[in-house]
């Protein structure tokens, strides 16, 4: 239970305490009028003294139109009118309501934070020869920890020494456990299955991905929906408006039937309570944090309730191709030299490679099969989109695409054929090209087909030559491909399909989260694929799967409908049963406190119809 919830508890029981104390001292003597508004006064003041607290604070914000004024008005017109009891017992049912409220919305928390608790509680820090128990966020780069069998990782690290099985489901969603060996990189959160490791910190525990992902689940309510916007509209206009038919039936009816004065303003008073937005205004947040808890379960993060209404209203997916449609990983497929031989012209670009972290160089260093000589290699010059030039044994060697050698004075035609060619030139010479090639991730195709049967559209963008990504797409029956693709031209054509699309309509843009952090950005919704370790994913995408499953982006889907038709359901039973409620209290024929009970059942079964959200099937 939260301290909140506590400090109500309290409050709600001394307050019935002191109404019961009350209402046997009325009933065992004879008070008049002010000693029995006095005496109930304790109990009204025990049980709403937060109230109104809390609404003078709301008056200097000027956001003070809301259940709470209804309920103020209400009370306090009934001690006026002497309906001392009818008050305090309006008071403590009330009361008695935000108290579910706080545990609901509290239980929701608490069970998404039980789904994804990724967060250590500890780290055997390595000393000399021996281990110390330390606290996480003790851990600093480049000190050695040891894993034992059971433990989570606590911070992000590099394994220097032993091999194992980690399971990384809580962290990524991942059912296979990986097999790890010195040199492979672990993220916090996850589980050692087996074997003892000895890892090198490579990130403060603040900066480590676990860290990360439980402060973006925990503010994932920050980025509003139009339903909340809504919902937040709907109550600071629906207000006054109830204030102000309350208003007229305070005086109209006592107008028309003359002596029925008090009566009516008992029924307005009565009308006021039934208008009470508390069923609605919790069933839409608790809707929205159970779609985002069951999506964190299942290794999708959701920024927030904007983007899983977003999501709702996409028509149309743009794919990235490497990477996201593709593994990422390349492999030779043949060297086609130019005045060289094979063996040279591939040795020149695996130490013009040397040092980069890309898919193509380490397909390059792969295929090449000896060590790198580093001490060959000089300075080293990267051209965003294009390649790179590095001084190789003193000549510069330019690597990199058909634009590359181009813009050095070297005419270059893209190569035929399906695949990536890397163009090298050393000096002013051309040396011949690389054919590398990717492969199409095993469930891309299901995500495109379930797209296609739903009615979206799918594009796919890349930087690759126009036969090499017309072949993917055909595979994946793509319907519409750019090619040839610069960083900043993906921006470009992203922007001219967001204006070609008709109003209401949203664009997402899937990528893999290091490369296409403008895109991400600029996107109705960017989702990053794989964002596990990539910062710039964590930065710029909505939705990010921290695992590479581009079919992890039906189920996103799936929930995000699931927990908008919730919403909406809230909304109209809400509503609909506010609207019942206040022509009920205008007829005179429900009490202030049935008024609020039916409030509170309201909200209790817009509760459970939000809940199931939280128990969505892995």
């Amino acid at each position: 239970m939260s301290e909140k919830a506590k400090r109500k508890g309290i409050e709600i029981g001394a307050g019935l305490l002191a109404y019961v104390i009350v209402w046997a001292i009325e009933f065992y003597a004879n008070l008049g009028r002010q000693e029995a508004a006095l005496l109930f006064l304790v109990p009204y003041v025990v049980l709403s003294a937060t109230t109104y607290v809390e609404q003078i604070k709301k008056i200097r914000t000027m956001k003070f139109l809301d259940e709470n004024l209804l309920m103020i008005v209400a009370t306090c017109g009934a001690f006026v009118v002497g309906r001392y009891r009818e008050a305090v017992g309006a008071m403590l049912l009330y009361q008695a309501g935000r108290l579910v409220e706080e545990l609901s919305l509290s239980s929701t928390k608490k069970s998404i934070a039980k789904f994804i608790d990724i967060r250590p509680e500890y780290a055997n820090l390595k000393e000399g020869a021996g281990e110390r128990v330390v606290e996480p966020q003790e851990l600093q780069p480049k000190q050695i920890i040891v894993l034992k069998p059971g433990e989570k990782i606590p911070v992000d690290t590099v394994v220097t020494m032993g091999t194992g099985t980690v399971d990384m489901k809580a962290l990524t969603g991942e059912s296979k456990p990986r097999a790890v060996k010195i040199g492979d990189r672990l993220y916090s959160g996850g589980i050692n299955l087996n074997g003892v490791l000895e890892a090198r910190v490579v990130k403060a525990y603040s900066e480590s991905m676990a860290s990360k992902v439980m402060k973006l689940v925990e503010n994932a309510n920050e980025k509003k929906s139009d339903s909340l916007r809504l919902a937040d509209r709907f109550t600071r206009y629906y207000t006054p408006i109830v204030i102000a038919i309350a208003v007229l039936t305070f005086i109209l009816p006592s107008m028309m039937f003359p002596g029925t004065r008090d009566e009516w303003i008992f029924r307005g008073l009565i009308l006021l309570v039934a208008a009470c937005p508390s069923g609605l205004l919790v069933s839409i947040p608790m809707a929205f944090l159970g779609g985002i808890g069951a999506a964190s379960r299942q290794g999708v993060l959701i920024k927030g309730s904007r983007c899983i209404e977003a999501l709702t209203q996409v028509d149309t997916f743009v794919f990235d191709k490497t990477g996201t449609l593709t593994e990422g990983v390349f492999h030779v497929q043949k060297v086609v030299p130019h005045k060289i031989q094979e063996e040279e012209l591939l040795e020149l670009a695996a130490l013009a490679e040397a040092y980069s972290t890309h898919p193509i160089a380490l397909s390059l260093r792969t295929a090449y099969g000896s060590e790198i000589d580093k001490s060959r290699v000089g300075e080293v010059t990267e051209y965003p989109g294009l390649g790179l030039c590095a001084e190789v044994d003193g000549k510069r060697v330019y690597i990199g695409n058909y634009r590359l050698m181009n813009r050095q004075g070297l005419f270059c035609r893209p190569v035929a054929g399906p695949g990536t060619a890397v163009h090298v030139a050393v000096e002013k010479e051309y040396a011949g090209y690389i054919m590398i090639s990717d492969v199409i991730r095993e469930d891309a195709g299901r995500l495109i087909r379930w797209l296609h049967r739903h009615q979206m559209a799918s594009v796919m963008f890349t930087g690759d030559n126009e036969e090499a990504a017309e072949d993917v797409a055909g595979k994946l029956k793509i319907e519409s491909v750019y090619a040839d693709l610069m960083p900043e031209d993906k921006v470009e054509q992203l922007e001219e399909f967001r204006e070609s699309e008709m109003e209401g309509e949203k664009l997402a843009f899937v990528g893999d989260g290091i490369n296409d952090a403008p895109v991400l950005a600029r996107a109705d919704v960017g989702i990053a694929m794989g964002g596990l370790g990539a910062d710039a994913a964590l930065e710029a995408a909505d939705i990010i799967l921290m695992e590479d499953e581009p079919s992890k982006i039906i189920n996103a889907v799936r929930i995000s409908r699931a927990t908008l038709r919730s919403v909406k359901q809230n909304m109209t039973f809400a509503i609909g049963m506010k609207a019942v409620l206040i022509i009920l209290a205008f007829c005179g024929l429900i009490t202030m406190q049935n008024a609020i009970i039916a409030d509170v059942a309201v909200m209790l079964i817009n509760i459970l119809n939000s809940f199931w959200m939280m128990k969505y099937p892995e």
